[in-house]
């Protein structure tokens, strides 16, 4: 979440109509601000990882979520791509898309 936050600050910052301080609720449910980024977690029993990103203006929302599942099956096939590819760079790499071949 942390990384998507980062590359979505690069293309605009977010413009809050409500400051974080101003709403309501306990203090540990309001996430954290990450790059300018509001980023929330949620722990579930069961729920292994999904991932949600809403865009919106007045009168409008974008929403995209991805779910993996109950399992971190969804992932194998990407870390089995990273580690055949792993003597193919050298240094630090950041996402799966780096290591891929279009």
């Amino acid at each position: 979440m942390a990384e998507l936050a980062y590359r979505l600050s690069k293309v605009q910052k977010p413009k809050l109509s409500v400051a974080i301080d101003d709403t309501i609720g306990n203090k540990e449910t309001r996430g954290a601000t990450i790059n300018g980024i509001q980023v929330h977690a949620v722990r579930l029993p069961g729920h292994t990882l999904a991932v949600e990103t809403v865009f919106g203006l007045k009168g409008e929302k974008l929403i995209l979520r991805h779910d993996s599942g109950e399992s971190a099956e969804p992932y194998v096939k990407g870390v089995l791509l990273a580690i055949k590819n792993i003597d193919t760079f050298k240094g630090l790499r950041r996402g799966l898309d780096s290591i891929m071949e279009f």
